[in-house]
């Protein structure tokens, strides 16, 4: 645990150090965001943000390489984990500076998502009736679409300053705490690459979210989002092909199931939150791509709420769903109930709460309107 809490640091300093070296370049080379209607920033604000990540992630991979636990997580699927991230931050890059169509960066994800089966990050098997090995052809489908529909989800949340940081930070925590916590319990190799992975989620998450969180200084644009989006769903399909589905015993199939199911429950709001766009659109006769400004957190702050409380409500939600799914593989269903219980309560009174500020505010506005 030791090894990969100091991952977990190292590559939040690296990333919050070199952040406004990046935002610098951002500026002079002007790559700023332009306000749009559907917007909630009403300053142009520098992107490039997972420029800042992919470099804590690079320094850190370069530099715990030789710790003797997390030394041995550098197997050939973190090397592809790696170049389809870099891929993507490039992709993710140009399209900050020039705003590349929705199909071009589709087609770019669905290459870095080729870049990883290459590497062997691969879904092998699924729960049905069992555990059931897929021909190779089904489980390569499988995983183009796990990426590409992970990606996505990402990206639809990336529009308050600090949420999607956030919620990616508190899923790769539930996701972390589950890899290591397989390995320990039930014996599974240490999950190499999916806690090494997920750690490095994580640290730069929280490296990124004091030059992010409102008012944001700088924001993580495509090139962010896209990054976290594969590194979140390279890492439940890293730890999925490590294991042996002959060697799963009917005692240990709960919790192995559980690497496919938990990128759901940790991102569900934003999973919802896609699904629900595209349908909307699609019934509005638009493109699914089209952008709109009826997201999840569009309408909570049209319900009265600030925009860092509104990332505080979707944090909250996040962790609901989250925790208590990672933990129910290693606890009495009914702690992980009562945890999800406590937590559902919690966040349900909190986002009712309408502190007197919010009503001050909203009345200074229409006074001034």
């Amino acid at each position: 645990m030791r090894e990969y809490l100091v991952t977990l640091l190292l590559a939040a300093v690296v990333c919050y150090v070199v952040t406004p070296f990046v935002k610098s370049a951002a500026i002079k080379l002007g790559v700023v965001s332009k306000i749009r209607e559907r917007d909630v920033h009403t300053t142009p604000t520098p992107r490039w943000g997972g420029v800042a990540m992919w470099i804590g992630m690079a320094v850190t991979f370069a530099m715990v390489h030789h710790l003797s636990l997390v030394g041995k997580s550098f197997t050939r699927e973190s090397i592809g984990i790696f170049l389809a991230a870099t891929f993507l931050v490039l992709l993710g890059m140009v399209d900050d500076r020039f705003e590349l169509d929705a199909l071009t960066k589709l087609a770019g994800q669905a290459l870095a998502a080729g870049i990883l089966l290459i590497y062997g990050v691969q879904i092998f098997w699924l729960p049905i009736n069992g555990v059931v090995t897929l021909p190779p052809s089904i489980g390569q489908l499988l995983t183009i679409i796990i990426v590409l529909v992970t990606i996505n989800a990402v990206n639809f949340i990336d529009g308050l300053d600090g949420l999607a940081a956030g919620i990616v930070a508190i899923s790769g925590a539930a996701f972390f705490a589950f890899a290591y916590l397989l390995a320990v319990i039930y014996g599974f190799s240490r999950a190499g690459s999916p806690s090494l992975i997920t750690a490095i989620i994580i640290g730069v998450c929280l490296g990124f979210l004091p030059h992010n969180a409102y008012p944001a200084k700088i924001f993580m644009g495509d090139s962010g989002s896209m990054l976290l989006g594969l590194l979140l769903a390279a890492s439940a399909i890293t730890l999925t092909g490590q294991i042996d589905p002959n060697a799963i015993s009917a005692e240990k199939l709960g919790p192995t199931l559980l690497p496919l199911a938990l990128p759901l429950a940790v991102l569900a709001i934003p999973l919802i939150d896609l699904f629900a766009a595209i349908v909307r659109r699609l019934r509005a006769g638009k493109s699914p791509f089209a952008a709109d400004n009826e997201h999840i957190h569009h309408r909570i702050m049209r319900s009265g709420n600030t925009q860092s409380r509104t990332a505080l409500i979707m944090y909250f939600w996040t962790a609901t769903i989250a925790f208590p799914v990672s933990i129910s593989a290693f606890t009495p269903l009914w702690v992980a109930g009562a945890v999800f219980a406590s937590l559902l309560v919690f966040t349900i009174i909190f986002q009712r709460q309408r502190p007197e500020f919010h009503k001050a505010e909203r009345e200074k506005k229409v006074l001034s309107a």
